[in-house]
């Protein structure tokens, strides 16, 4: 299965991932009646992590599919093409964010080395850093998929050939 495939149902689940840190942060900030964003700034971000896992990891175990992968005809299987076990899917979850917060990371330390504050905008490109593994892959997986035992797989591909 292609990048580029994978690459815009990536971008169609930031349109959706949208709705869902709304939603989280709302009911934290009603909860919680905070006033700004950087109140209770750790105890947010676990929140919207937890939130965004939440709703990963009960798409890929209801399908293997979230809606954005469902419309790119894309599915999350393990070794024997089933759905993954529970515990595998939060750890694939888990195992997704070192990637993009070692580059995220990178960018932050590089924008105060150089004293240019205006490359801490580059840190919009560090979930895309997921797709340098897939390069060097045989078979084209992330680096989460490859120490999982887990793959994507073309479902619109099954289709066709059954049909």
């Amino acid at each position: 299965m292609g990048l580029w495939r994978r690459f815009a149902s990536m971008m169609y689940e930031g349109i959706l991932l949208f709705g869902v840190v709304f939603l989280a942060g709302y009911l934290f900030d009603t909860l919680t009646q905070s006033r700004s964003g950087l109140t209770l700034r750790h105890a947010r971000q676990f929140i919207l992590f937890v939130a965004i896992g939440i709703y990963f990891i009960l798409c890929w175990r209801a399908r293997g599919q979230t809606l954005p992968m469902k419309t790119w005809n894309i599915r999350l299987v393990d070794r024997d093409g089933r759905t993954p076990p529970l515990s595998r899917l939060v750890v694939r979850y888990i195992l997704i964010w070192p990637l993009p917060l070692l580059y995220a990371q990178a960018i932050s330390a590089t924008s105060h080395a150089t004293g240019h504050p205006a490359i801490d905008l580059l840190i919009v490109f560090a979930p895309l850093s997921l797709f340098i593994w897939p390069w060097f892959d045989t078979d084209g997986r992330f680096l989460h998929d490859r120490l999982l035992g887990t793959r994507l797989i073309d479902v619109g591909a099954r289709r066709q050939t059954s049909a």
